[in-house]
């Protein structure tokens, strides 16, 4: 009776030490995170980036193309590896608490020297040279968590899956608006080849007449020349971004975890919608919303628990073992019963001492990787808060710029008409209608390079406020 309220009370000492936390944990500062972004003063928590992918992305061939990447990129398959890893670390963590119990079976045979004392014991006790010994038993070790450091290892396998799941998140949505940004890059390009082989088709137009007045004697062979040298500049053009097409095109596929070849495509870079309402909501959802955020918070976390196993390390760890079979020293007594029986019970404290300095070193060092945790979430939420604002601020002045240069396009559209009727008319030269020709081209490729910006700003503006992984 008396051994079992010995034992009740050993329970409750340990209860009592096992609710201590020798380590205080540091949450993540509230004031790393401003009010509101740059320029903007929404109050609405609700936010384009809170939108499955497949909702903010409508174009068919566009979807197909992010699904295969989702489904069939390499790198993600990586990323999800790293979780069903980290899954079985965080199970294992689980068992920590859990005794150690093993079951050995041994069986020896020794033959002591005739001149040694035990020799000459065993000869002259039994009369036998040769002592043999059968053991089967079960062993039991436990380490009582007195001062949380088995928690604490929980809370960081915990922390190291969680973390793993949110770089997969992470990679994901790179992998969304990098096929994205490469599916607008290569609608543009299509743009443009057309841009370029029109500019082409009218240079030779423009050519064949500079080219009769030149044989009637109306213009110089520099007129020639400098019409042929323009309509170089258009030419070379198609080759360059047919290349650029192909590279394009290549890349998406590697994306989506295939060879390269060429991509089918309806749409056009006209056609493309855009979020022109789109709320970015407040810079506080970013936490929940960002997986990189969410994972610098996760390495504070796991910062945390590892400066509690460090701590805990510094004091004394309490281990109850324990071992119960059969001995016996004739294989033909092991089995008797009782007398084959054997059992240990044992408890030991153990303190640091000569590695003591060790340990309190390392304990320092946690408390230091603590702190840069605490200073990458600060980072991270600096960084995302940038994004978005850079994000906001692209997508209001490409659309001003959008609007500037569509005029300019349109003018020097009736531009070439007017000057290319002149010129049939002998009221204006070839130099006006070959600068009005180059002007015109530039244009238009940079408008399609605009249209093309504001896609991109508009995937970013959804990037930046966590969206893509869902």
């Amino acid at each position: 009776m008396k051994t079992l309220h010995k034992f009740i009370a050993l329970m409750v000492l340990l209860a009592f030490f096992a609710a201590c936390k020798v380590s205080k944990d540091i949450e993540a500062p509230k004031d790393a995170v401003p009010v509101g972004f740059r320029n903007v003063s929404a109050t609405d928590t609700t936010s384009i980036g809170d939108l499955e992918w497949k909702k903010f992305f409508t174009e068919e061939t566009l979807v197909q193309l992010i699904d295969s990447a989702v489904t069939r990129n390499n790198n993600l398959q990586i990323a999800q590896k790293n979780i069903e890893a980290a899954q079985w670390q965080l199970r294992q963590s689980k068992w920590n608490n859990v005794p150690q119990l093993n079951l050995q079976v041994a069986a020896s045979s020794s033959n002591p020297s005739d001149n040694s004392f035990n020799g000459q014991n065993l000869a002259a006790l039994s009369g036998q040279k040769h002592i043999d010994d059968y053991n089967a038993a079960l062993s039991l070790s436990w380490e009582a968590d007195i001062w949380g450091k088995i928690r604490s290892r929980k809370k960081e396998a915990l922390a190291e899956y969680l973390q793993t799941e949110e770089a997969k998140k992470v990679l994901q949505t790179a992998i969304v608006s990098s096929v994205s940004n490469g599916y607008y890059n290569l609608l543009m390009l299509d743009a443009q080849l057309g841009i370029a082989k029109r500019n082409l088709t009218l240079n030779d137009s423009t050519l064949f007449v500079i080219k009769l007045q030149f044989d009637s004697g109306q213009v110089t062979s520099l007129a020639t020349q400098q019409a042929e040298a323009q309509r170089s500049v258009a030419a070379q053009l198609v080759p360059q971004i047919e290349q650029e097409i192909t590279i394009q095109e290549n890349a998406l596929s590697i994306l989506a975890g295939n060879f390269p070849g060429s991509k089918k495509r309806a749409a056009t870079i006209n056609s493309m919608a855009l979020h022109e309402d789109a709320v970015a909501g407040i810079p506080s959802s970013l936490i929940a919303r960002r997986p990189d955020v969410q994972s610098a918070e996760l390495g504070l976390k796991a910062a945390n628990a590892r400066t509690g196993i460090a701590k805990a390390s510094l004091y004394p760890a309490l281990n109850i073992t324990a071992a119960g079979g059969l001995n016996s020293f004739e294989i033909s007594n092991w089995f008797t019963m009782p007398a084959s029986l054997f059992g240990t019970v044992a408890g030991s404290l153990t303190q640091p001492l000569l590695n003591s300095r060790k340990l309190k070193s390392q304990y320092e060092i946690s408390k230091i990787e603590r702190e840069k945790a605490v200073i990458n979430f600060r980072q991270s939420v600096l960084v995302a808060v940038g994004e978005v604002s850079n994000a906001l601020v692209s997508t209001e002045k490409l659309k001003e710029q959008q609007t500037i240069v569509n005029t300019r396009v349109s003018i020097l559209k009736t531009a070439v008409k007017n000057a290319d009727m002149l010129f049939k008319n002998g009221m204006a030269n070839y130099l006006e209608v070959i600068t009005a020709q180059g002007n015109l081209l530039q244009s238009e490729l940079e408008l399609a390079y605009i249209k093309k910006a504001r896609l991109d700003a508009d995937v970013e503006l959804y990037r930046a406020l966590g969206g893509g992984w869902k």
